[in-house]
Parts: structure tokens; sequence; C-alpha cells
């Protein structure tokens, strides 16, 4: 099922997307989508509605150097357990929302990850088999990272927290088999990473658990999974895509900073 949250001719709300293609439609959700999910009678052609991030997070748990590809290319060495780290929540834009390149920063680069959404019980102090059942569902990420103030400042809050630095969308795929899915990032149609789920060092039911273990994962809280190696700068006037098999395709333009 592909949960998205959207703005439409009366308002906001979660809606169920249905169809494919030019007859696709936006189902309203009454409520939030975590529990049973009860349709009104409100229904919109996909053509006439926005699609907004599909999630607003308490926060966003990331995890770095997850590909071993990924961390080699940047001269890291695997960590022996998860290394995250956090993004702040109005670091979030959705589909179709501008990247702003900030001043302050001379070499911004995508990150194209796989991004996992919690469900309805949260997560705190969990196993793996527990933190599985967890997991609501997936979407795409885009760990936007000033990578020249991540090597000025060593830790990473200023070089992944800009307003507009974590695009997710385009909406939440609950059924998503994301054992073996392809992590794709085009830049103006040109393949810059190409990776799959199955390279990551940690898969997504053993991340949520161990980010479970130090804080507690509310309903919506969001943890991306890391990137594959290809990570590359961002100019203004590109437009990036991130794809993950099975989930969708997420895409942004960039933009200089106001």
């Amino acid at each position: 099922m592909r949960i998205a949250r959207i703005a439409h001719p009366t308002g906001m709300s979660f809606a169920v997307l249905e169809g494919e293609g030019r007859g696709a439609t936006a189902a309203e959700i009454e409520g939030h989508p975590f529990a049973q999910i009860k349709l009104t009678s409100q229904r919109w052609s996909l053509e006439d509605v926005r699609l907004l991030a599909p999630i607003l997070p308490s926060k966003v748990v990331c995890v770095g150097r997850n590909y071993a590809d990924h961390a080699a290319e940047l001269g890291n060495e695997v960590p022996k357990e998860p290394l995250i780290f956090l993004k702040p929540s109005t670091s979030v834009i959705g589909p179709a929302e501008q990247i702003r390149l900030p001043a302050v920063s001379d070499q911004v680069e995508h990150e194209a990850e796989l991004a996992v959404v919690i469900g309805l019980h949260g997560a705190r102090g969990l196993d793996r088999e527990a933190a599985k059942a967890s997991i609501f569902g997936y979407t795409c990420a885009n760990d936007v990272t000033a990578r020249d103030l991540q090597h000025q400042d060593v830790q990473f809050t200023r070089a992944k927290g800009f307003d507009s630095f974590c695009p997710l969308g385009p909406w939440i795929e609950t059924d998503a088999d994301v054992s073996d899915a392809e992590v794709r990032c085009e830049v103006n149609g040109e393949v810059r990473q190409l990776g799959s789920t199955k390279d990551m060092v940690f898969d997504p039911a053993t991340l949520v658990a161990y980010v479970s273990q130090v804080m507690t994962l509310l309903p919506g809280d969001v943890v991306l999974t890391g990137t594959p190696a290809g990570v590359g700068p961002l100019q203004a006037g590109e437009t990036v895509s991130v794809s993950v098999a099975g989930v969708g395709t997420l895409s942004n333009k960039v933009v200089p900073s106001e």
C-alpha cells in the first residue's frame, strides 16, 4: 500500500494512492495512517493534488558508513556497530521542493538512501525481531551533506542539518521487500549512485533495534539506512532524483541560497 501526505483542494491529509499513471487517485484517510486505515468519501485525481513529505518526523536518525564501498570512497573504515547521527525535523522537505545550497558551503553533495518509517507503537529497547515488526514502511531519502563543513567540523550536525537537507518521499510503501532493492541517484538524468540494499553492513531491522536501545523512536520517526558509493556534488539548477526499487522515485531541484 502506498501512503502519501497530500495538499488537495480543501486542505491537507494522508491518503492511500490507488492505481497507476493518468488514472491514479488519492483516497483520503481519516486521521493518521498508523492504526487501522479508514477512508473518507473524498477522492481526487492524483493530478489534482500535490505530494508533500510523506511524514513529518519528530526526528530523523541517520546511519553513516553502512555500505563498505561508501566508507572506502571517503577513506573511512566500516564501523563495528552502527554509526548514528541526527538530522533536525526542519531539514525535511517533500517531492519537488527545492534543496537550497547554503552560502557557507562550496561542496554540497547528494546521498541516496532507503528510509525506514516507524509505526504506531514506536520502538524502544527492542530486539531485532520486534524492531522489524515496528517498521510501518519505507520511503526514499536524500541525506544532503555539506561535505566541506563535515570535514571542517568533524562532527556532522551543521553539515547535515541545513533546512531542505532531508528530502523524503514520494510516499510510504508499506509492502516493499527491501532485502535486495536497487538504490539509485541520478543528477540531470546521469546515474551517480547505483547500489543495492543487500550490501548494507547492518540491515534495517538491525538498525532500528540498535537505535531503539539509545533513544525512543516515536510513530512517524524516520531512520535513514546509509548510502552506497558515488556521492558527488550538487550545483544550482540541477535536478537530483533518488530511486529505491519497489518504493518510488523522489526528485528535487537544487537552487542557490537566498
